[in-house]
């Protein structure tokens, strides 16, 4: 898990360079030549204008109460190339946020758009439960409909309605938090649920502890079990458990993990259990989410074989990044910033305060400047740490900090574990950056609120638990193993063409998926990925001391295929359907034939000598 602070004015993943326009206040770009520039500053402040930036070529300038047409008439000069309206740019993804203070109306996280949980009603009579196997749920968040939740209270962990740290919060919200107006909304509104906290003052837990968390969750009449959480090495005990609840009709979805690296994690790496990655508001694959091989070997030396089972690597993704959720009450923190009186996107860093000053540009702030004394600093980020550049803001008299982001986006960051500084402190989106260096003043507020946001496959894993009580409770005939195929099946595919070890079948969209459980009826096949239409067989024989495998294919559209054996290319060769692969080694050995430089292969075929 991952965490970031809350914003309450755009809460928004700002990742994409794609932007909207809007009329801008009064303010409009001025181009001339850079050797004419001071006549035309000079005959712009004359006419009543207010220098807000002087760029390579441009200025730009405000002219209250004018239109563009009356601020041509004003400057009508033979050195002025050109004069249009400055349009504001706001950072957008594919996704985002809805806009607002979740403290006081209620805000729609990105990934519920982006999974189409927006598009499917919640049916709250289909009787859905979802077992949360996390760190509790705290009862002062009151964004959840409390009659509906139970739990299970542990002696080494405490009751379940007192957090044993924001994780288990956050993680029911994403889940099931209520439509009422104000805070976010879940993927399943309201969904019953129950709370099993596992996790002690340390913040771990057993696999034990989770096997017997199955137990409770059933006993509560759970469909659906939710895990973000793991750790290294299978236990028989624990899968058995998860085996057992999967195999009465349930469904069990767990985290990959949050090291960015092949390693498979448990409980996710069961195959009774549906394993979610994460990807953020713009359908990448988040950097920190596992991606575990979805082969086997069994057996050892010549006798060892080698099969591929989807089942123990990812299945689906969901939105995880910087994901906006529920928070035990006062535990999260907020952040507003205006910019001369414009509301603007903004990242709390540190400490609480309210400040209103006029602003002034410090550069890297790597040093202390005597311009600050009584302002806000503007500061762009690089070279020395956020902790320096605020302190020597501090140290030079400033009230108050902005950071602007130095690559596309919102900056999320702290000042770090020491922090020895007390102004105000925030981030601001690169985007902005013109907007805020050329500002006259800045208003800042931080406090505390009961929303916030976290990123990890963590965050990812509850999204796809509501979306699947979201889909279930509209097809109540289904097995959780329907549901789980019917994700898959309609996912969107991302990333490489075809099902991959990141993203798996892809990114899941629920209101697809309700519509092919309403076409196909439940027992509707996982529809194959992307590619997939060459048809491979193979042969064996022995001669002159060598294995022979034979192997012929159709459906290959380039004019050359590429053959692999054991997942490494063997050779490309014409696509004439067949070749024969010559060799003396014993063993199992895996081929599949793919057009060339391409995705779009066969199934793989295993010959045994």
């Amino acid at each position: 898990m991952k965490i970031s602070k809350f914003t309450t004015s755009v809460l928004a993943l700002a990742i994409t360079a794609a932007f909207s326009a809007q009329a801008a206040d009064d303010r409009f770009i001025i181009k001339v030549d850079n050797s004419k520039k001071g006549v035309v500053k000079a005959l712009a402040k004359q006419m009543g204008g207010e220098l807000k930036l002087d760029g390579n070529g441009f200025v730009a300038a405000t002219f209250t109460g004018k239109d563009l047409s009356q601020v041509k008439g004003l400057l009508n000069n033979p050195h002025i190339e050109l004069i249009e309206e400055d349009a504001r740019r706001m950072p957008l993804s594919l996704y985002s946020d809805d806009m607002g203070n979740a403290m006081t109306q209620q805000l729609t996280p990105y990934a519920v758009y982006q999974s189409q949980a927006n598009q499917v009603a919640f049916n709250s009579n289909a009787g859905m439960k979802v077992c949360v196997i996390d760190s509790g749920l705290d009862r002062s968040n009151q964004d959840f409909v409390w009659g509906n939740i139970t739990g299970s209270n542990d002696s080494g962990t405490g009751n379940w309605d007192e957090n044993g740290g924001p994780h288990g919060t956050h993680v029911a919200g994403t889940i099931g938090a209520a439509d009422n107006n104000v805070g976010v909304v879940g993927m399943a509104p309201g969904v019953d649920m129950h709370i099993v906290k596992v996790f002690n003052a340390e913040g771990w837990g057993y696999s034990s502890d989770l096997a017997h968390a199955a137990d409770q969750c059933s006993s509560a009449g759970a469909n659906i079990i939710s895990m973000s959480l793991g750790g290294g090495g299978a236990n028989s005990t624990e899968e058995n458990a998860f085996e057992a609840f999967t195999n009465a009709g349930g469904l069990v979805v767990a985290a990959a993990g949050n090291d960015g690296n092949s390693v498979r994690s448990y409980p996710a790496g069961y195959p009774s259990v549906m394993m979610i990655g994460a990807n953020d508001a713009d359908n990448n694959i988040a950097d920190f989410s596992q991606f575990p091989s979805c082969d086997v070997t069994t057996g050892k030396g010549k006798r060892a074989t080698t099969t591929s089972d989807e089942t123990i690597c990812v299945e689906v993704t969901a939105g995880g990044v910087d994901t906006l959720s529920t928070y035990p009450a006062g535990m999260a923190t907020s952040a507003s910033l205006s910019i001369d009186g414009s509301a603007m996107a903004t990242s709390s860093m540190e400490n609480s305060g309210s400040i209103y000053g006029n602003t002034y540009y410090m550069g890297t702030a790597e040093a202390t400047d005597s311009g600050a004394n009584g302002n806000v600093c503007v500061i762009d980020r690089g070279n020395i740490s956020f902790h320096d550049k605020v302190l020597n803001c501090e140290n030079s008299g400033g009230v108050g900090a902005i950071i602007i982001n130095n690559e596309a986006g919102m900056l999320y960051a702290t000042l770090g574990d020491t922090n020895a500084t007390s102004i105000p402190a925030v981030g601001a989106a690169f985007e902005d950056r013109a907007a805020i260096v050329g500002s006259t003043n800045a208003d800042i507020t931080i406090g505390t609120s009961d929303y916030g946001f976290m990123s990890g496959t963590s965050m990812a894993t509850p999204a796809v638990s509501g979306m699947a009580a979201l889909l279930w409770s509209n097809h109540t005939e289904c097995t959780g193993t329907e549901i789980r195929d019917a994700l898959k099946a309609t996912a969107q595919d991302s990333g490489a063409s075809g099902k991959d070890v990141y993203f798996g079948y892809g990114i899941v969209k629920i209101a697809s998926a309700d519509a092919y459980l309403t076409a196909n009826g439940c027992g509707g096949d996982v529809t194959p990925p992307t590619g997939g239409d060459i048809t491979a067989s193979a042969t064996t024989s022995r001669s002159k001391g060598k294995n022979n495998v034979n192997l012929t294919w159709t459906g290959a559209s380039t004019s050359s295929v590429d053959i692999y054996r054991n997942d490494a290319l063997r050779t490309s060769t014409s696509n004439d359907g067949s070749f024969t692969d010559a060799f003396r080694t014993s063993g199992s050995f895996t081929y599949k034939v793919c057009d060339q430089g391409s995705d779009n292969c066969s199934a793989e075929v295993t010959v045994n000598f």
